[in-house]
């Protein structure tokens, strides 16, 4: 089998496995390898370098930005993508069940069995796990810009962006339409994940299949500081309660507007401003995988 690996030294933390690491464990679960270096801006232009080689897979070794990234340039080939979950989360890698220690997940890529699975779109961009309008955008732009001025580790500066936005308690109206309803709503938050999220008193944030071809919506019920202060607190013990605390519903399409030239839009952890109406769909079986 051979495979291109396309890297992200940005991901993750500084223990990530080097580049070395990486080509010694996919060889020894007997795979040929061409490893291909982005830096960030430039990993679509590697994706690319890497399809036009035909190899048999192409894998992502990063996190989920970097997974997502890849991804999207191959809805539209035929070539499997296979992970090497070496980011800082890696919430794509544990719904699909690869391993995170790198050698098991380098022979599951040996493996090479491959499923196909669902994708999901807003406007013209692609993403894997979710996107997310409101308060989180907010948090992670605030996060990267603690971190590019004061120097701060991910989670410390996660922790100060969380607590800076949410003084400021921001809302946004939104109005939601799909097949099954239509609405507006003032809202901390409106979610929107690839295939169906469970949040119950015990799992927050898992998915149990990734083929189902469905848009899961939540978006919340509690407004003000003390509301939001007190679902982020209910989050947190994994005590979430739907009917008080969120609505739901699961939906093939998806069109959220609001009355703004444009919305700060969270797609699998990285941040963009979009111009609204956004129109979510899934695109069922867009992606083929290798994975377990």
């Amino acid at each position: 089998m051979r495979v291109a690996v396309v890297t992200n030294p940005a991901a993750g933390a500084n223990a990530d496995p080097s580049v070395g690491d990486i080509r010694k464990a996919l060889e020894a679960a007997g795979v040929q390898c061409e490893l291909c270096e982005a830096h960030g801006t430039n990993l679509r232009d590697e994706t690319n370098r890497a399809i036009q080689s035909r190899p048999d897979a192409i894998v992502a070794a990063g996190g989920d930005g970097t997974v997502s990234s890849v991804a999207a340039q191959l809805v539209s080939s035929q070539i499997p993508l296979g992970v090497l979950p070496t980011g800082t989360l890696n919430h794509f890698a544990k719904d699909l069940g690869i391993p995170l220690e790198l050698d098991a997940a380098a022979s599951v890529i040996g493996a090479a069995k491959i499923r196909s699975i669902d994708l999901a779109q807003v406007n013209d961009r692609i993403f894997i796990n979710n996107s997310s309008i409101g308060l989180y955008p907010q948090v992670i732009q605030k996060r990267d810009e603690i971190r590019e001025r004061l120097g701060r580790g991910k989670w410390i500066a996660m922790l100060m962006a969380t607590m800076s936005v949410f003084r400021r308690h921001p809302l946004v109206n939104v109005r939601i339409n799909s097949e099954k309803l239509a609405f507006a709503r003032k809202t901390a938050f409106v979610f929107i994940g690839n295939n169906h999220y469970e949040i119950s008193l015990t799992m927050l944030g898992k998915r149990t299949a990734l083929d189902h071809h469905e848009l899961c919506v939540y978006f919340t019920n509690r407004t003000g500081r003390f509301g939001l202060l007190r679902l982020a607190f209910r989050a947190l013990l994994g005590r979430l309660d739907q009917d008080k605390d969120f609505n739901a519903l699961d939906t093939q399409e998806v069109i959220i507007d609001a009355n703004r030239p444009s919305l700060r839009v969270a797609l699998d952890g990285e941040v963009f401003r979009l111009t609204p109406p956004l129109l979510y769909r899934t695109l069922p079986n867009a992606l083929k995988v290798i994975a377990p």
